[in-house]
């Protein structure tokens, strides 16, 4: 009989970063331990397993640490081959990991920490900025359920646990609408789609809880 393999996450229940790991390992079907981290206090365990940036998602593997969200999800699909998320195309695989980068770098800095520290002529200007970034996720996605075509994808789960399930929630939390239904209506389709995955839902951090939780890192970053 095979050794029951190690498989552990520390993570953060409103970080898309860590989130999105889940969402993998549910699509997977990997079983998993997850250690809930704090944001605040930090344990001894997460600032030894990543000394240099002290931040979740942490994946440890059969003793093997592996740091980076996206890092971890490309470890995660070359190891565990069941269910594929990143595509096999390699110009459809370059194509979601340019996209990921562009959510996880200029749309999260548009989007909420530029956004955190503006008044509300400046916040008015990075929605329409962030508006122009996401829609060219808006045009990718357009004649698929899925960034991954019918299933849950790589795009998806970062795009997903970012977007919808994160940074819609700061916008709600300042009373801003930067996504609209008429305005987005294959992004809209697509959160709708999304929803009704189980392993994806299953991640979803509970709303209210997480818009006073974006409203604090906003206060976070404004004051730092």
């Amino acid at each position: 009989m095979a050794e029951k393999e190690e498989v552990k996450l520390l993570g953060i229940w409103a970080s898309p970063f860590s989130r999105r790991i889940e969402m993998a390992l549910k699509l997977k079907g990997i079983p998993y331990d997850y250690v809930e981290e704090i944001l605040e206090h930090k344990s001894p365990l997460l600032l030894a397993l990543n000394p240099i940036h002290k931040k979740v998602p942490v994946l440890v593997h059969n003793g093997k640490t592996i740091l980076e969200s996206q890092v971890i999800l490309e470890y995660i699909d070359e190891t565990w081959k069941q269910s594929p998320i990143l595509p096999q195309d390699p110009y459809e695989r370059s194509k979601a990991r340019f996209l990921a980068k562009l959510v996880d770098e200029q749309i999260i800095t548009a989007g909420f920490v530029s956004m955190a520290r503006a008044d509300e002529k400046g916040r008015e200007a990075l929605a329409e900025q962030t508006r122009e970034l996401i829609m060219n996720l808006e045009k990718e996605l357009v004649g698929k359920d899925f960034f991954g075509g019918k299933s849950v994808g790589f795009l998806d789960l970062v795009a997903g646990s970012m977007i919808p399930f994160c940074l819609e929630r700061g916008w709600e939390g300042i009373g801003l609408k930067v996504i609209t239904e008429e305005k987005f209506p294959e992004y809209s389709r697509w959160v709708k789609n999304l929803e009704k995955v189980e392993a994806v839902k299953d991640c979803i951090p509970p709303r209210e809880k997480h818009v006073e939780h974006m409203n604090y890192m906003g206060e976070r970053i404004r004051s730092a």
